[in-house]
């Protein structure tokens, strides 16, 4: 058994079981990818997946056993190259964060651009998914952090970090009868209103419709997607009305929009900066997480993901006031 093949039975469940995928992905060939998979499973004395013709149709209940371990042995791998690397003081690597597209699209750019002034030699990957993807994306590997949100408890089995607290927004088109009031909408009047807004509000456990339903009210969603300017775009196409996060509004949106509050209407959000617990984090990662989130000492957060050691985090700043503190505190370099 050899790391290899750990990496190629990884690569082929992360690729839907397609063989073509995975192979690209390692930067294998076809054959030689089947190859190792056959030498595994002909090592252990079991089938890892089930076939289906030439094809591959399912995981075995084996398969997801050694699977599972398979990804322990690579994380674990990875921790010991990240302490390596730390222990050679190098300032080069690779950064992967899963994030939603509006953290990728107005939260994000202005830490990874001080990341890039303070490690030239770091190359940042994005992996943009849904809310409901990132957890899983984290815990398989596939990235070294996740960025992610919630309207209540921080998220369960992983190491979360406050980053900043933001609320929702409602924005229509200047002539839409809303734009008149010179107060936030109610629920109510929101209800009566055909609604766009984000992928996660047809879920049940999205707090835009548990804000409707405590109230007794249905939201009509019209229309949802997880880009936050496709949003707005339908909204200025009078689609219905814009529910959004606050950090996706620009000033150059107020030259056609109404922007109005929802502070009392939904529930505030806090967006998390997330890691596996057993994450060794390179110094530049580390670099990262306190650009992105000022308020948090550099200290604490190393010692916090390396010993466990708990830690009571200051209050997240609210996003207009994170704005201030990033603009004014630079990512620092390891001397």
């Amino acid at each position: 058994m050899t790391l290899t093949q750990l990496r190629y039975l990884i690569a082929i469940a992360d690729s839907g079981l397609n063989i073509t995928l995975a192979a690209e992905r390692v930067h294998a060939t076809q054959p030689g990818l089947s190859k190792q998979l056959k030498q595994l499973e002909e090592e252990l004395g079991f089938q890892l997946f089930n076939r289906k013709g030439k094809s591959l149709d399912a995981i075995t209940h084996a398969g997801s056993k050694v699977l599972e371990r398979a990804r322990a042995i690579l994380a674990e791998v990875g921790n010991i190259q990240s302490v390596a690397a730390n222990l050679r003081n190098e300032a080069r690597g690779t950064l992967r964060i899963a994030t939603t597209h509006t953290q990728a699209r107005f939260a994000l750019p202005g830490a990874i651009a001080a990341l890039n002034r303070s490690y030239p030699e770091v190359s940042v990957h994005l992996q943009p998914a849904a809310d409901a993807e990132l957890l899983g994306l984290l815990e398989s590997g596939g990235v070294d952090l996740a960025v992610v949100s919630t309207a209540g408890a921080p998220p369960a089995g992983v190491i979360a970090l406050p980053a900043y607290r933001w609320q929702r927004r409602v924005v229509v088109p200047k002539e839409h009868p809303l734009a008149t009031l010179e107060r936030a909408p109610t629920l109510a009047e929101l209800a009566a209103q055909p609604l766009v807004s984000y992928d996660s509000s047809l879920k049940p456990e999205s707090s835009l419709r548990r804000a409707f339903e405590s109230a007794g009210l249905q939201p009509q969603i019209a229309m949802t997607a997880s880009d936050a300017d496709l949003i707005k775009t339908y909204v200025r196409a009078g689609l219905g009305v814009g529910v959004l996060a606050e950090m996706a509004l620009l000033a150059t949106d107020s030259a056609d929009l109404r922007i109005l509050a929802a502070d009392q209407l939904f529930a505030p959000c806090t967006t998390w900066i997330v890691l596996r617990k057993d994450s060794v984090l390179r110094e530049f990662a580390l670099a990262f997480i306190t650009g992105f989130a000022p308020q948090l000492e550099r200290k604490a957060v190393a010692r916090h993901v390396s010993t466990g050691e708990a830690v009571e985090w200051p209050t997240a700043p609210t996003w207009r006031e994170r704005a201030v503190k990033v603009t004014a505190r630079p990512v620092a370099v390891k001397a």
